[in-house]
Parts: C-alpha cells; structure tokens; sequence
C-alpha cells in the first residue's frame, strides 16, 4: 500500500534507540522509552498560508527527525509500523553524525 500525506503531514519510519546504556547494561523492550527520532518517508503538499497560497515543507523526504514524544498516529504499513505527524510536531532535523561532545556546546551557547 502506497500513502501520500496531506497537507503539512509527513509519514515517518521510527528509528529504533540503542539497546544498551553507556556502560553496557543492556536495557529490556520494558525499560525503554518511546522513540523519538526516524526517517521521513513521504511528505504532503504542506499547509496553506491566510491567501490560500501552499506554504512548502521543511523537511524532505530522507532527512532524519527528532519529533515529539506523543505525537502523531501509528499506522501499520504491511509489515512496519509507521508514524503519520503533522509539520508542528517535528521538534529538530538531524544535520550531522559524529561528533557529539564539542558540537552540542556550541550550539547550546556555552562556553567550555
């Protein structure tokens, strides 16, 4: 089954989290929280603006999301089960990989 979202919806492919703590205790399905981060899969048209004109999405098809924790729907797409959000609930979009420690202080502000 093939889905084109609506709107300022967007269907998203939920990014399992890391299993095991920092310090390699590993976590049951319990004890873990829900995820909060996945892949774009399909975006809508986007919203209207107050003159009918379509306000286009800032997010794309590929790109990797952190979203609210409650938000969306869950859908069952064959076999994986998929999240349909609106544009608002996505919180951040992924730009890079690597390196964590450094990068997190300057984009927080602070100072080392």
């Amino acid at each position: 089954m093939d889905l084109q979202p609506l709107g300022d919806r967007l269907i998203v492919e939920t990014l399992e989290e890391e299993a095991t703590t920092s310090s390699g205790i590993v976590l049951p399905d319990t004890a873990q929280e829900k995820p909060q981060r996945g892949r774009v899969l399909a975006v809508g048209p986007g919203a209207r603006n107050d003159k009918g004109e379509i306000v286009p999405m800032e997010v794309a098809k590929g790109d990797e999301i952190i979203f609210s924790k409650y938000g969306g729907t869950e859908i069952k797409l064959g076999t994986d089960d998929v999240l349909i959000l609106r544009e608002s609930d996505v919180l951040a979009k992924v730009t890079s990989k690597g390196a964590k420690s450094s990068k997190k202080k300057q984009l927080a502000g602070a100072s080392a």
